[in-house]
């Protein structure tokens, strides 16, 4: 019997590259975390949104030799360790994407850059300037985040509609907001330093450096040193996710064998694979041909050196953020109690109001205002299909916040009552952010220059 034989075309075609593959996990993501978003919201309506406190309030304890112990609630569980992995994914995509991607040209990252950059101070500003000398004036950056599954995959549901391009825009965008994220909580919600811990976390940092500068490309010390990291960095007072961008920036980007050497390296166990089938008296199962497995084996640390360190730790960590860490997110901290809602005094609170504002508003006027500078002045020029009424509905889709902002919400407040009101505008402005983006580029991809 022949074996059956595949076109080069069919092959190269079930391909995909990394951004594709980024989309698909990013749409597949949004649409999880909205069934997930609406389930927890659901439960806090049937259980009660305090059963559901109880319930992630519940305390979970790590302990080893020499007196070790580290106890906290699932909740902290959730938010200062599942999160982590999901801001160390960030970190590797904003790696990938200054190295080789849409950030790697000064020219074509200026605009996503500016843009982002006027994305988070315009809604820090609105929230700040209707909370200030209040007891929610520490929200100030609830409103500066972008939900990057959320507006992206909203988008990509438009993708037959839109120019391509609009949706990388908005990508590189969401990513760096991501990272000026990151960097508001480390500077500016930080409560306490222990600075012994502190000492020891940039000691770490350290250490992967050197072992990525001596070379090493196996994952496993990055893993080990890592969590050391995100337990240093935990005890030192600063939030333990911002281990996973400083791990991310230590994995090696460049693989252990060129392309040049992979192709010679598969040439050469092609060779060895045909030689063997061209003996009759070789078995075609593996199990009782030993050559055969020994050739398969080869093959994948050949597919495996030619990739590099970052590339491996992103592919296989993509899904479990995308299902399992984002949507447990989620369920921890999206639980509002929507029939408790006093909806006629929602929006006479600051903190609700700000919130709202910051996002739907904020986002779109900082956006639009600092593309449109930024374009004016000669620093950054739309990407090429994108026009302004393009950007402008991609400006309303970033003020779909949702898990980095209701992250900061938790962060920024330790008054639960002060929480929950930030939520309510958060969920209220992602939703109304993510219509006005639809509706907005529906109607423009109908319309002619």
């Amino acid at each position: 019997m022949k074996s059956k034989e595949y076109p080069l075309e069919s092959v190269v075609g079930r391909i995909l590259s990394p951004f594709e593959r980024f989309l698909r996990r990013t749409t597949a993501g949004g649409i999880v975390l909205v069934a997930t978003t609406a389930a927890t919201l659901v439960m806090a309506g049937v259980l009660g949104a305090e059963s559901l406190h109880h319930f992630w309030e519940q305390r979970f304890a790590l302990s080893a030799g020499a007196g070790f112990e580290l106890s906290l609630s699932l909740h902290h569980w959730v938010n200062d360790g599942l999160m982590a992995l999901f801001f160390l994914l960030v970190g590797l995509e904003l790696k990938r994407e200054i190295l080789v991607g849409e950030l790697a040209s000064l020219r074509d990252a200026a605009l996503p850059v500016i843009a982002a950059i006027g994305g988070m101070l315009v809604p820090a500003a609105t929230y700040a300037a209707l909370n200030v000398g209040t007891p929610g004036s520490a929200g100030w950056g609830i409103p500066m985040a972008t939900d990057i599954a959320f507006a992206v995959g909203i988008l990509v549901l438009l993708s037959w509609r839109i120019p391509k391009n609009l949706i990388v825009f908005l990508t590189a965008l969401a990513i760096t907001d991501d990272l000026g994220a990151v960097l508001v909580i480390a500077i500016f919600y930080t409560a306490q330093i222990d600075v012994p811990a502190l000492a020891a976390s940039a000691g770490l940092v350290g250490v992967l450096v050197l072992l990525n500068r001596g070379g090493i490309r196996n994952t496993l010390p990055y893993w080990i040193v890592g969590a050391l990291l995100w337990y240093f960095v935990h005890a030192s007072g600063v939030h333990a996710t911002v281990a996973g961008i400083l791990l991310a920036f230590a994995i090696p980007a460049r693989a252990a064998q060129t392309p040049a050497r992979f192709e010679q390296r598969l040439d050469d166990l092609g060779n060895a694979l045909r030689q063997d089938r061209a003996d009759a008296e070789t078995p075609d199962d593996p199990l009782r041909n030993e050559h055969l497995s020994s050739i398969a084996h080869s093959v994948e640390q050949a597919a495996a050196a030619v990739q590099s360190p970052l590339h491996r730790i992103e592919h296989g960590l993509s899904p479990w953020v995308t299902f399992v860490v984002i949507p447990v997110f989620a369920l921890a901290n999206a639980g509002i109690n929507l029939a408790e809602v006093r909806w006629s005094e929602a929006f006479g609170n600051r903190v609700t109001l700000g919130v709202f504002l910051g996002l739907v508003i904020g986002k779109f006027v900082g956006i639009g205002a600092f593309s449109w500078v930024a374009v004016r002045l000669g620093w950054g020029r739309l990407p090429a299909g994108v026009s302004w009424r393009h950007l402008l509905g991609a400006s309303w889709l970033a003020g779909i916040g949702f898990t980095m902002s209701i992250f900061i919400a938790q962060l920024a407040f330790t008054d639960a009552a002060l929480v929950e009101q930030a939520k309510l505008g958060i969920l209220l402005a992602s939703a109304v952010a993510a219509v006005a983006g639809l509706a907005w580029l529906w109607i423009a991809a109908g319309q002619r220059e």
